[in-house]
C-alpha cells in the first residue's frame, strides 16, 4: 500500500470545526478506501519558509484549509503556488479558495494590486470582497460545469454543500481570470462562483464552500477522496520514477 505526504496548511485550531474533522477524514479514508495519507500541519507562518526551501514540493499533496484570516497571507500564497508551478494535487477549502483565486491573478494575471478584504480592510482594489450575505452556517445548491473536474469528482451535476464563510470573488476581476486559464467551474443558484480548477494540472481544486462539513465527519466528500487518490498517485508515480 502506498503511503502519500500530505501538506494541511492552516493555523491549526480547536475552534475551526475543519480542522477538528481532519483526522478522522484521513482515518477513514485509510479504513474505507486504503488511502493512507501521512499528514503534516504546517502553519501559514511557516509555509513560505516551506515553500522557499523546496520542502513543500515534496508533498504528495497540499491543502489549504479554512481557518482565515491566516497569520500569514504570505504563507498561504506560497503554499498554493508551489501546488500549481510544481504539479502537485492541491486542495483550496473557504479561506483556501479566496487565496488560490488570490496568488493566480497576482502571479499569473500580473494583477500585483489585488487585495483580500479580510486582511487588508483599506485595500481600494478587492479580488475578495464582504459577500453582500454572509454564508456564515449556510447550506445551498452547487451546480457544476458539464464535463469538469468538478462534475467528475462530485459524480453529479449537482450536489448540496456547506459554509462558513463572510467572502467571496468581486465579480470585477473574474475575466481576467479565465482569460488566463482558471476555470470557474461550480456555482450557486444566483451564479456565484464556488468551485474553481486548473485544466491541465493533475489535481487543481479549490471550493468556497467547505467539505470538510459534509454529513457528521465519519465518511469523507468526494472532493476530499479525490484529492487522497490523487495524492497517492502522485507518491506511486514518484515511486515509479
Amino acid at each position: 500500500m502506498k503511503i502519500a505526504r500530505i501538506a494541511l496548511v492552516g493555523d491549526r485550531s480547536p475552534n475551526v470545526k475543519a480542522h477538528v474533522r481532519v483526522p478522522a477524514l484521513l482515518a477513514a479514508l485509510a479504513e474505507r478506501d486504503g488511502l493512507v495519507l501521512d499528514a503534516y500541519w504546517i502553519p501559514t507562518g511557516d509555509a513560505q519558509a516551506e515553500a522557499a526551501s523546496g520542502a513543500l514540493a515534496g508533498f504528495d499533496a497540499v491543502w489549504v484549509l479554512p481557518g482565515s484570516p491566516y497569520a500569514s497571507e504570505a504563507g498561504a500564497l506560497a503554499a498554493v503556488r508551489t501546488a500549481r508551478e510544481e504539479g502537485i494535487p492541491f486542495l483550496g477549502t473557504c479561506g483556501g479558495f479566496q487565496h488560490t483565486l488570490l496568488e493566480f491573478a497576482r502571479n499569473v494575471c500580473g494583477l500585483a494590486g489585488v487585495a483580500h478584504a479580510e486582511n487588508d480592510p483599506e485595500a481600494t482594489d478587492l479580488l475578495i470582497a464582504p459577500l453582500a450575505c454572509s454564508l456564515v452556517g449556510h447550506e445551498g445548491v452547487v451546480t457544476a460545469a458539464p464535463g469538469s473536474l468538478a462534475e467528475e469528482v462530485l459524480g453529479a451535476e449537482r450536489s448540496v454543500e456547506r459554509y462558513h464563510c463572510n467572502y467571496g470573488p468581486d465579480p470585477r476581476h473574474l475575466p481576467a481570470l479565465t482569460a488566463h486559464g482558471l476555470v470557474l467551474s461550480g456555482h450557486d443558484e444566483e451564479g456565484g462562483p464556488r468551485i474553481a480548477e486548473l485544466p491541465g494540472h493533475p489535481f487543481f481544486l479549490a471550493t468556497l464552500f467547505q467539505p470538510e462539513l459534509y454529513g457528521d465527519g465519519s465518511d469523507p466528500h468526494p472532493i476530499v477522496r479525490a484529492l487522497a487518490a490523487a495524492a497517492v498517485a502522485h507518491a506511486g508515480a514518484r515511486a515509479a520514477a
